[in-house]
């Protein structure tokens, strides 16, 4: 089965352009351009990934984001134009997996395509063993968290977040070093999307239980870390 990527964007041009060339890879393109049509799209076709430009007609694309997070995790790469920061900001905290800034080269907005997509159909080849530091466990070949018996839901980019930092537990994990280990590729823009993705986890965790929230600590002025010290 064709995997299926829904554009939402209202300008032809960009529209035009980005069919052609995620068609050309072999993925099946499905357009909507305003935000109730998103919707909509993202309900019936249920994409393996949404291509969502945040200044839409009507509903904007934040508000798109808001309501698609409430629904599940589809993965989201936000559209973006330079001066929408704040924006920019809000809809990575709503939950999107990433950003491109306009006007994008279309090699760099592929290679974010091809992560998100590795991400989510990621199967390990071989069995991994099941993490574990203090009441939290990793299963990855189940694609599973608890901590002390309950359940924490997590969408794929929160997950390998969460399997990176057990995988190097008490160790001090850059920003730039989350980027190469769990986005996968030489970023050069924001490093916000770490910073927004590490609140989201810990946001989760404190939810489910504030003690293991303390367990992902901030390096102020270096990174992150998971300890073991509860």
């Amino acid at each position: 089965m064709s995997t299926t990527i829904l554009i939402v964007d209202d300008e032809p041009a960009i529209v035009d352009v980005l069919t052609y060339n995620l068609e050309k890879a072999h993925y099946r393109v499905v357009v909507a351009r305003d935000g109730e049509e998103a919707l909509k799209q993202a309900r019936c076709e249920r994409p393996d990934l949404i291509i969502l430009d945040l200044m839409l007609p009507g509903m904007d694309g934040l508000e798109v984001c808001r309501e698609i997070r409430r629904e599940g995790d589809l993965p989201i790469i936000m559209l973006t134009a330079r001066d929408e920061e704040i924006d920019r900001v809000v809809g990575l905290e709503l939950g999107a997996d990433d950003y491109v800034v306009k006007p994008f080269s279309v090699r760099e907005l592929m290679a974010r395509v091809k992560t998100v997509l590795r991400r989510m159909s990621a199967s390990p080849s071989a069995s991994q063993p099941t993490l574990a530091v203090s009441l939290l466990t990793l299963d990855p070949d189940r694609h599973e968290v608890q901590w002390d018996g309950k359940w924490l839901l997590l969408s794929a980019l929160e997950f390998e977040l969460l399997h990176t930092f057990m995988r190097h537990i008490g160790q001090v994990l850059t920003r730039e070093q989350l980027l190469n280990l769990v986005w996968g590729y030489d970023y050069t823009g924001d490093l916000r999307v770490v910073d927004t993705a590490v609140k989201r986890l810990r946001s989760k965790m404190r939810t489910l239980d504030p003690r293991s929230a303390d367990l992902l600590i901030t390096v102020r002025g270096v990174g992150y870390k998971l300890t073991d010290r509860d």
